[in-house]
C-alpha cells in the first residue's frame, strides 16, 4: 500500500497522534509520501523521523497510484489537496488537527479507532462535486476547479453588479459585494455565513448566495449542476477578484467567468459509523436545545 501525507505543521498537543499514524504505518510496512514541507517541519520542530519512500512538493511529484492522500489538518488544508489530487481518483482522508474540521473524519480523539476502520475496509468513498471555471481573458494555470465555492468579489469599497446568465437567459442582476457559488460540499462553508442553504453532499446542485446584497428581495438560489452559468461584472474599479476556494486571484472588469459542474470529482474517504448528518449535529450544534 501507498500513502501519501499532505500538510504543514501542527500543534505540539497533536504530536503524540501523529507520531502513532507513523507508528501504524510502519508497522503496515507501507509506502510513505510526504510532502516535503512537512516532512521538514517533522524532522526540526516535531523530533519525528518516518521512512519515507520520497518527497512530493506538488501534483507533478506526487505518484499517481497512492492509494490515499491524509490531509493533516483543518479544511483549509484540506481544500489545498484539491490542487495536489487534481483528477487523478486519489482518495482523500482529512485528519482534524485545526479548529472545526467539518471536512475531516479522524478526529484526535478517535484516531487510533479510526486508522484501524482505514485499514481494515471499513470506509466508504464518497463522490464529492466540484466547480469548473474558465476565465475569457486570463489563464488559471491548471487550477481551475473549486471544492467548496467559487467567489466573485469587489475589489474595493464600492459595491459591484454582477450579472449571471444560464440557457442565455438573464437569471439576475446583483448589485452587492460579492456572490457565492457554492457546491453541496461547501454549502456549510462561507455559503452557511451568508445565510444559504445548507444541502446533503448527494443533492446535485448549484447553490448561488449573494453577499451583502443591496436589496431586500434578493435571496439564494439552488440550480441544478447541469447549469452552465456565465457572469460578467459591473464596478467602477480596474479589477475585480475571483477567488476558487482559498485561491484569489485579481481580473480585469472586461473579464467574462464561466462556471459549471467539473468532469470529475474528489474522492473523500469517509469512516463508516460517521453521516453528515451526525456531523451537523457534532461540528455545528445542528438542532442543539437543552430539551432534546
Amino acid at each position: 500500500m501507498q500513502i501519501a501525507v499532505f500538510g504543514r505543521g501542527f500543534p505540539t498537543y497533536a504530536r503524540d497522534n501523529i507520531a502513532a499514524m507513523f507508528r501504524k504505518f510502519s508497522e503496515l510496512h507501507v509506502d510513505l509520501w510526504i510532502y516535503e514541507p512537512l516532512y521538514s517541519f517533522l524532522l526540526e520542530k516535531a523530533d519525528l523521523h518516518p521512512e519515507t519512500a520520497g518527497l512530493f512538493t506538488d501534483h507533478e511529484s506526487l505518484p499517481g497510484d497512492v492509494d490515499f492522500l491524509f490531509s493533516l489538518g483543518g479544511d483549509g488544508t484540506f481544500l489545498e489537496t484539491v490542487t495536489l489530487v487534481r483528477d487523478s481518483g486519489i482518495p482523500v482522508l482529512g485528519v482534524n488537527i485545526g479548529r472545526l474540521g467539518f471536512l475531516s473524519y479522524i478526529s484526535q480523539e478517535t484516531m487510533n479507532e479510526s486508522l484501524d476502520s482505514v485499514f481494515s475496509g471499513k470506509f466508504d468513498i464518497e463522490e464529492r462535486m466540484m466547480l469548473q471555471v474558465e476565465t475569457t481573458n486570463h489563464s488559471l494555470e491548471g487550477l481551475d476547479v473549486a471544492l467548496n465555492e467559487v467567489r466573485v468579489y469587489k475589489s474595493s469599497g464600492s459595491l459591484i453588479t454582477i450579472h449571471v446568465r444560464t440557457e442565455e437567459e438573464l437569471l439576475s442582476s446583483y448589485w452587492a459585494d460579492g456572490l457565492l457559488l457554492s457546491t453541496p460540499t461547501g454549502s456549510t462553508a462561507y455559503n452557511l455565513s451568508v445565510g444559504g442553504p445548507i444541502v446533503v453532499p448527494e443533492s446535485h446542485s448549484i447553490i448561488l448566495s449573494p453577499i451583502a446584497p443591496h436589496n431586500l428581495t434578493v435571496r439564494p438560489l439552488v440550480l441544478p449542476d447541469s447549469a452552465v452559468l456565465k457572469l460578467s461584472v459591473d464596478t467602477r474599479d480596474p479589477h475585480f477578484q475571483l477567488a476558487l476556494d482559498s485561491r484569489t486571484t485579481d481580473l480585469t472588469v472586461d473579464t467574462g467567468i464561466t462556471v459549471k459542474k467539473a468532469g470529475y470529482t474528489l474522492k473523500m474517504v469517509r469512516i463508516e459509523k460517521i453521516s453528515f448528518y451526525s456531523t451537523l449535529r457534532n461540528k455545528l450544534m445542528w438542532g442543539a436545545d437543552k430539551r432534546n
